[in-house]
């Protein structure tokens, strides 16, 4: 086991490392096999005080700091990352249940985005404004917006805490970071660690490692942060979008999806089927972007169907530190029941299952739905696990109605022969992202990341991250007297 899981099993606290104080504790537990990997005591209200105050305290300093001094940061963080490599990617299969592919993926990601936060830091520039009035000079400067708290989820825990608090760090910011419970190493400490080594001073990032049963709104309602950055489901999203509006905070909020992948009349089929199979199951689903719905044509029905049911069959479920494994565990046990609970109901309700995989301990395996009747609940949810649900379609305006009728509005993809109708197809759906002749599941550091409707609000990655981590001030320079009418 991960040295990780003895040595970072505590608070990170103004550059100390220190037990909660909380009356009990988090069990860090392998999703597979149920083994305890670590116990953290929690933090309390007060720590998550103390934690804030230490970041606001670190910020001034840090935010006068020269740009390219603190870019060196990022680089050594980045180096210490390759360097740890196969412990970091050891540390997410044991603790996320993430496959080996899994492992891989988010490392390749992590490293992508750091490399960006390298430049970010760089980034914000000032501008000069002409004025109406006589001698007058408008600056606007981009300052950082001071603090910064963060929320990360379990699927993506190490690239997803890393993809706001490095960034968020580089335009002069200070973090505080409270990783989900399920993954507090991967999504905390591990993150706290590697910039304590890459000589990050201290107080500028914090890790509380708790949870709301102790701490409530604390996190979200301090004074201090004034932009919070999280990344979950669309129920807790819109309580944080609640009480930051409540106190004037910007909230950066990534959440939920119903993705669909659309398969149209002239689409190669079998890259279709290769496509659909990992925006499906891509870390047993349980990735905001995954193509929960898969859309078919239906002269391409028959074809498309035996080609992804067979495809689907093949793949492998079990421990994922098995390198052919390619569906480990969900994250926990209610979430296991609730995929199982979605599919019983889908066929209650009149679906066909293709594919009834079986559910053993946190071992969801595959399952293919289709036949599913129009007002199947299942269509309207979020499916974080390895269920498909195939759905035809006759033609392409009933495709653009079928895959917008959902809630949410994050990410998609559609394939054709003809590319621009595959980008017309996809200026008619209300997502933030669409993909033509690719899976659903994208991420890169430059695009604007996010989504429309309960998906979300605002935009990560590239200037959106500037945008994000820092506000606007108008100095203004009057040249020579002013003129006052009284």
């Amino acid at each position: 086991m991960s040295s990780y899981f003895t040595d970072l099993a505590q608070q990170y606290i103004d550059g100390e490392w220190r037990p909660g104080t909380g009356s009990w504790e988090i069990i860090d537990f392998n999703p597979y096999d149920g083994e305890k990997l670590a116990s953290i005591t929690i933090a309390t209200v007060d720590e998550v005080d103390q934690a804030y105050k230490a970041a606001a305290r670190a910020q001034k300093e840090w935010a006068a700091t020269n740009a390219y001094a603190r870019r060196g940061v990022f680089e050594k963080a980045l180096r210490i990352i390759e360097d740890r490599e196969q412990e970091i990617a050891d540390t997410i299969i044991a603790e996320l249940g993430g496959t080996h592919l899994k492992a891989g993926f988010e490392l390749h990601l992590a490293k992508e985005f750091l490399r960006e936060a390298i430049h970010v830091a760089l980034r914000p520039e000032g501008r000069i404004i002409p004025s109406p009035v006589d001698g007058k000079e408008n600056r606007v400067y981009r300052v950082p917006v001071g603090v910064v708290g963060v929320i990360s989820p379990f699927n993506f825990p190490f690239l997803l805490s890393l993809k706001s608090v490095a960034p968020a760090l580089a335009l002069g910011n200070a973090v505080v970071l409270k990783p989900h419970q399920n993954t507090p190493i991967c999504g905390g400490s591990l993150v706290a660690k590697i910039f304590e080594d890459a000589g990050l001073p201290a107080g500028l990032l914090n890790v509380v490692i708790t949870d709301i049963a102790e701490i409530g709104d604390a996190f979200i309602e301090h004074p201090v942060p004034k932009v919070i950055s999280f990344t979950g489901s669309d129920k807790v999203g819109r309580h944080v979008a609640t009480v930051c509006a409540s106190q004037f905070k910007r909230a950066i909020l990534e959440l939920g999806g119903n993705s669909a992948l659309v398969v149209l009349e002239d689409a190669d089929v079998d890259y279709a089927v290769d496509a659909a199979v990992f925006s499906r199951y891509v870390h047993q689903g349980q990735v905001c972007m995954a193509a929960n719905r898969v859309l078919v044509d239906r002269s391409l029905e028959a074809e498309f169907t035996e080609k992804f049911v067979a495809k689907v069959k093949t793949l492998k479920a079990g421990d994922p530190r098995d390198p052919q494994t390619v569906i480990g565990p969900v994250i926990n046990s209610s979430q296991a029941d609730a995929l199982s609970g979605a599919v019983d109901q889908a066929i209650a309700e009149g679906a066909t299952a293709l594919v009834h995989g079986s559910t053993t301990d946190n071992l969801v395996e595959p399952s293919v739905l289709t036949d599913l009747p129009a007002g199947a609940s299942i269509l309207q949810q979020e499916i974080f696990g390895p269920v498909a649900l195939l759905i035809p379609f006759d033609g392409e305006e009933e495709a653009v109605r079928l895959v917008n009728d959902t809630p949410y509005g994050l990410s998609g993809a559609v394939h054709t022969a003809n590319i621009e109708r595959g980008v017309s197809f996809a200026k008619q759906i209300d997502s933030g992202m669409f993909h033509v002749n690719d899976g659903t599941v994208h991420d890169e550091p430059l695009v604007a990341f996010g989504g429309e409707k309960s998906s979300g609000i605002g935009r990560l990655n590239g200037e959106a991250t500037v945008e994000a981590f820092t506000t606007q001030k108008w100095i203004s320079v009057q040249h020579g007297r002013s003129f006052f009418p009284f």
